[in-house]
């Protein structure tokens, strides 16, 4: 991989800055026992909340193991690390649940990845 340039560099981190004012982002997020539901609150402060069992790698896990999200990069992704999960926010808000195969298998083979995107 060749060397970075001054113009390459400042233009990555244009796309950076663009991405943090632009793209849906977590502040917080709770897993609500209550309801069952992942509940995210997003920087700009809207508040979105899904079914847990709706998610790739959460479907049967337990309240305690979902309880242990975090945010990850800045506030574009979520982690599970006992169960090896990760998604995006933005992903999440464009209605896929997980890897296309998983959409597919699960919601139908209807599912067309390209339309949720």
């Amino acid at each position: 991989m060749g060397k970075l340039t001054q113009s390459q560099f400042e233009a990555a981190v244009q796309r950076g800055d663009r991405d943090l004012a632009t793209k849906p982002r977590a502040r917080a997020v709770r897993y609500d026992r209550t309801t069952g539901q992942i509940v995210i609150d997003l920087v700009n402060g809207a508040i979105f909340a899904l079914p847990a069992t709706l998610l790739q790698g959460l479907e049967h896990a337990s309240a305690e193991q979902l309880e242990q999200v975090e945010i990850a990069g800045a506030g574009f992704a979520l982690h599970w690390e006992e169960l090896d999960a990760d998604l995006t926010v933005e992903g999440l808000l464009a209605g896929r649940f997980g890897s296309a195969r998983y959409m597919a298998e699960r919601f139908g083979a209807g599912w067309d990845s390209e339309a949720a995107e």
